[in-house]
């Protein structure tokens, strides 16, 4: 079973949201059903591909940066986010309270340590804060941990 982590970007415009979707898919049944994803849940590309994961047969561990985590994404995440946290098989969660750049940097290296691969939905850019995607993409190559960079054409960034 391949273990699988996810790092990307949030604040996703509906067509990319689409996108994205459709790539995750396409390169998660290359594996399905012998997945294992490792996500954050946050609003943006966790949720896209820990649901993804889930419809096409997976499982879903997550890791929870903090203990205010959920309470920091937007009132409109809550849902997906309960409902994928209800169905994770095991959920890590971090010891830190506030949920700050720092506390989603050490969740996204805790998903490192367990992943053969990370999914990062990147436009290549650099990170616009600390713990952004391209920070996570850095610690993924330094540690020698494939990537797999998700940024179909047409997708936009907020």
């Amino acid at each position: 079973m391949i273990r699988i982590a996810v790092s990307g970007h949030r604040g996703l415009p509906s067509q990319t949201v689409t996108l994205i979707d459709d790539a995750i898919r396409k390169a998660l049944a290359e594996h399905a059903p012998a997945i294992t994803g490792l996500s954050c849940l946050a609003d943006g590309a966790d949720q896209i591909f820990a649901r993804a994961v889930l419809d096409l047969g997976g499982v879903l561990e997550a890791v929870v940066p903090a203990e205010q985590y959920r309470d920091g994404l937007p009132v409109e995440a809550h849902p997906e986010y309960d409902a994928l946290a209800s169905r994770a098989v095991q959920v890590h969660r971090l010891k830190f309270v506030e949920s700050t750049s720092e506390s989603h940097m050490v969740a996204s290296r805790r998903m490192l340590d367990h992943a053969d691969e990370l999914f990062a939905v990147w436009d290549g850019k650099p990170a616009r804060g600390y713990g952004g995607t391209a920070d996570v993409v850095a610690e993924a190559r330094r540690r020698g941990v494939r990537i797999r960079v998700i940024w179909p054409e047409g997708a936009q960034r907020d």
